[in-house]
């Protein structure tokens, strides 16, 4: 994981905070999970990073790549 990817995590306010990888300090914090993702991915997609959205038990739902994709081979 790059230090520039971010994670849409559950926080313990019943919110949802945007944290870059590594990181333990939330960027932003916001009260729903939708609001956190538009903001933790157009941020990803600014710097070509990966999302990676979280439910509420802090297991992974979902990712989303932004720039960081493999080369297509032929064939």
């Amino acid at each position: 994981m790059s230090k520039k990817d971010r994670h849409v995590v559950p926080n313990s306010d019943n919110g949802w905070s945007v944290r870059r990888s590594g990181s333990e300090r939330a960027s932003r914090v916001f009260d729903t999970q939708a609001q956190a993702i538009a903001y933790a991915r157009s941020h990803a997609k600014k710097d070509k990073a990966e999302l990676y959205i979280h439910k509420k038990d802090g297991t992974i739902r979902d990712r989303d790549s932004y720039g960081n994709d493999p080369k297509k081979s032929k064939g």
